[in-house]
């Protein structure tokens, strides 16, 4: 049963795979806050049962069986709308609003989110500023084209997330290990793009800008500057969103522009881009609530409630979206410092529970569990945890997650790594890792 009390009249919404709950939870309770909560998931309830109040299994990789699932769940529920914060969901999702009648993006704009190739037509076709990029499906292609582009260029898969398979190639001479690298991670990647994307490097600092549309009208509710590590790769280590950010007056117009030129009307949209020397450029339109916890990120700096947010634009309702907080808030992922067997992850107690700012923390790795540093892990065997933390100001939160880190002690029994398909890809650990490995 859900734990909250909503009114007895109030439309019941469908969560496509609402995922893990380390990431997830604070979404589906959210969620489950305001509105009655059927969810679909790929295995029986755990997690989620406190929040919901009626669910169907199903094969999350089917878009068919997500469809019956729905249907199913719609002649036992006053279902009012549907909606995900899964990726590679969000076409079947707008199948099934489609099927049911329900509000929504159409299919062709959850495709175009997507499909990055997609994506990449539908923006130059806008006069969105971007990527000049190539579609490819061999090495040779990709030679061609990163030669027409001019190196620097990334390699990355047409349907991915996670920037699985996102690499970045400064000369011809390192593009035949990147292909290898980038082809791993495209073998695994969503049917709706297939392929490979030849990019031109994008320069700059990157943010992703969070947006909601209600019925065609973007607007821009929150900036979140991005911590990268493991270069060439573009491994996500930190986000920090600050109230009243000063570059969302520049930013916010051209995410709405790429939100519009994809044809998206409805929902969240978590909107990356780069700050390049020309302006800001975007790298993609993400159709759903960011990864990562931004969206606790944004709640906890202005108030706002994206999971709410696309509960309400699902049913068809206006968003409130008036900010009520003018602060701060950080989250830093925690990383091995080697490749090996987890020997101990942990925060001092006197830090965990004693540091007021120190809002969350979470483990994703147990002692004695594997662990493998960029590129040879990805984000199941690479991350250990995960701390968020708050303040009056951005340079507040990245000075206490800094501070934070210092009191990490993470170590790692270091094993040599297997050859894998990644293993020419050399990059460094990222700067915040100064745990011991023994």
């Amino acid at each position: 049963m859900n734990q909250h009390t909503v009114a007895a009249s109030t439309p019941t919404v469908i969560i496509v795979n609402p995922g893990g709950e380390l990431y997830r939870r604070y979404c589906l309770e959210l969620a489950a806050s305001a509105y009655p909560v059927a969810v679909i998931t790929p295995a029986p309830l755990t997690w989620e049962a406190p929040y919901v109040v009626d669910h169907e299994v199903a094969d999350v990789h089917s878009p068919q069986s997500l469809r019956d699932a729905a249907r199913a769940l719609a002649l036992r529920n006053h279902v009012g709308g549907v909606f995900t914060w899964d990726e590679y969901a969000l076409v079947p999702t707008a199948q099934i609003a489609e099927d049911l009648g329900l509000p929504g993006n159409s299919p062709a704009a959850a495709a175009a989110c997507r499909d990055k190739a997609t994506s990449r037509s539908l923006m130059a076709a806008s006069t969105v500023p971007s990527a000049r990029f190539a579609a490819v499906t061999a090495f040779h292609e990709a030679a061609t084209a990163a030669t027409e582009i001019g190196y620097p260029v990334v390699l990355k898969p047409a349907s991915h997330a996670a920037s699985i398979g996102v690499i970045r190639v400064d000369s011809s001479e390192e593009l035949a290990a990147a292909w290898k690298f980038t082809m791993a991670g495209a073998s695994e990647q969503g049917p709706e793009g297939t392929g490979v994307l030849v990019e031109e490097y994008l320069s700059g600092p990157e943010i992703s800008v969070e947006c909601v549309t209600y019925q065609g009208h973007t607007q821009a509710v929150a900036l979140t500057h991005k911590t990268l590590a493991f270069a060439p790769l573009f491994e996500e280590i930190g986000h920090t969103v600050t109230a009243q950010d000063p570059l969302m007056k520049t930013v916010a117009p051209i995410a709405a522009h790429a939100v519009r030129a994809l044809g998206v009307t409805d929902g969240v949209q978590h909107v990356e881009m780069r700050l390049t020397h020309t302006g800001p450029a975007i790298i993609e339109v993400n159709g759903r609530i960011g990864g990562d916890h931004i969206g606790k990120l944004v709640l906890l700096a202005t108030g706002i409630d994206l999971p709410r947010a696309a509960a309400d634009v699902a049913v068809g309702r206006r968003p409130d979206l008036t900010p009520t907080r003018n602060s701060a808030a950080a989250i830093t992922i925690l990383y091995p410092p080697a490749t090996g067997t987890l020997a101990t992850r942990q925060l001092p107690s006197s830090v965990e529970h004693g540091t007021p700012w120190l809002h969350q923390t979470g483990w994703f790795k147990a002692v004695g569990d594997a662990v493998a540093v960029p590129p040879e892990g990805d984000l199941d065997d690479a991350r250990i945890g995960f701390a968020i933390v708050t303040g009056a100001t951005g340079e507040d939160t990245r000075v206490r997650a800094a501070e934070l880190l210092t009191h990490a002690e993470i170590n790692v029994r270091a094993v040599q790594a297997q050859a894998r398909a990644a293993q020419d890809v050399r990059v460094p650990a990222p700067h915040h890792v100064t745990a011991c490995v023994s």
